[in-house]
C-alpha cells in the first residue's frame, strides 16, 4: 500500500462509516492485521484532533477536514474509534493537535443512509418523482 493510499484508508476509518464497521468485524473475526490496523486507527483518532495552524496542504483540503470533522459527529465515530483502540491495547494518543502533513484533499466514497433504493418518508411524501423526459 502505498502512502497515499494509506492516508486515504485512514480518512475512510475516520470518516467514513462502512469502512470503519468493517474494520470492526475483521477485528472480531480475527482476520485482521492488528499491529497495521492499529497503526492506521491512531491515524484515524488523530484526524479527530483539533485542526492544525500551519502546515498543510491547502485552505481547500483544511476546509474538508473541518467539514468531514463535524459531520462525523452525528455517528459517534471519534468514540468508535477510541473503544476499538482501547480493546486492541493501543494507548491515548499523546497528540492533541493534527500534524499538518496529514491534511490533505481527499475525497471519500459516496455514503447513502438509505435501505436498498427505497425514497426515504420526507421523499414518498412529496409524491411521484417528476420526469423530465417528454
Amino acid at each position: 500500500m502505498t502512502g497515499r493510499e494509506r492516508l486515504r484508508f485512514c480518512y475512510e476509518l475516520a470518516f467514513h462509516p462502512p469502512r470503519l464497521n468493517e474494520a470492526w468485524r475483521r477485528i472480531k473475526n480475527g482476520t485482521a492485521n492488528v499491529d497495521e490496523l492499529g497503526e492506521m486507527l491512531d491515524t484515524a483518532l488523530l484526524l479527530h484532533q483539533s485542526l492544525p495552524s500551519t502546515g498543510y496542504a491547502s485552505q481547500r483540503a483544511l476546509n474538508r477536514l473541518a467539514l468531514y470533522q463535524a459531520k462525523a459527529r452525528a455517528f459517534g465515530t471519534v468514540s468508535f474509534l477510541k473503544n476499538i483502540r482501547q480493546r486492541i491495547g493501543r494507548g491515548p494518543l499523546p497528540q492533541t493537535e493534527l500534524p499538518g502533513h496529514l491534511v490533505r484533499d481527499i475525497g471519500l466514497p459516496p455514503f447513502c443512509r438509505g435501505v436498498g433504493g427505497r425514497r426515504s418518508k420526507d421523499a414518498a411524501s412529496r409524491g411521484p418523482k417528476e420526469s423530465t423526459s417528454p
